[in-house]
């Protein structure tokens, strides 16, 4: 039997993404979100409400990073997402990150997080609250490449438990896309 719950945002996995950029003096800023998805081959698409820092800093700059946060760095990572950067200007040092700038976007990379897209600002509605940014790179540490390519059991992304209000890290593969399918075609 069901329980219904109503209507709420819940839906696994939900990522978690910590959003970076550069303040109007070149401090860099970071932000926790959990309301993205990947839009198109190269768009992100973020709802970010616009009394954000970040959003502010990436609305001027037109610029942006966002980084999958990781189980290594929880702690820092819910940080800057409980603590604003209006109130707290220096919650990015203060959470123990460091920035190296992009060198595709004005934008900070935090060098503690191993995955980063950098991304140009598409479009901001301010009525949805979404931000569309349009991905110009994507780097990763070779720490968590295996054959070249980015391996989920070393960069051990988290997820948001939007029920429990937890973080989980993603577990073990399970199957092959676009391939495990086909075998109900034989």
């Amino acid at each position: 039997m069901r329980k219904n719950f109503g209507s709420k945002a819940f839906l696994y996995p939900q990522p978690v993404l910590i959003i970076a950029t550069y303040d109007e003096n070149g401090t860099p800023d970071a932000m926790n979100a959990a309301w993205g998805c990947i839009c198109d081959y190269d768009k992100i698409l973020l709802c970010l409400s616009a009394e954000h820092k970040t959003v502010e800093n990436l609305l001027a700059r037109k610029a942006f990073t966002v980084s999958p946060a990781d189980a290594a760095h929880v702690v820092a990572e819910d940080y800057v997402g409980v603590v604003s950067a209006n109130k707290v200007p220096d919650k990015f040092k203060k959470a123990g990150f460091h920035a190296t700038k992009s060198e595709f976007v004005d934008a900070p990379i935090i060098n503690e997080l191993p995955m980063t897209l950098e991304c140009v600002l598409e479009s901001f509605d301010k009525e949805t609250e979404w931000v569309v940014g349009k991905i110009v790179n994507v780097s990763a540490e070779e720490s968590v490449l295996t054959d070249e390519k980015i391996d989920p059991a070393k960069l051990q992304p988290i997820a948001f438990d939007p029920v429990n209000y937890a973080y989980h890290c993603l577990g073990e593969k399970v199957g092959n896309a676009f391939k495990d399918g086909l075998t109900l075609n034989q």
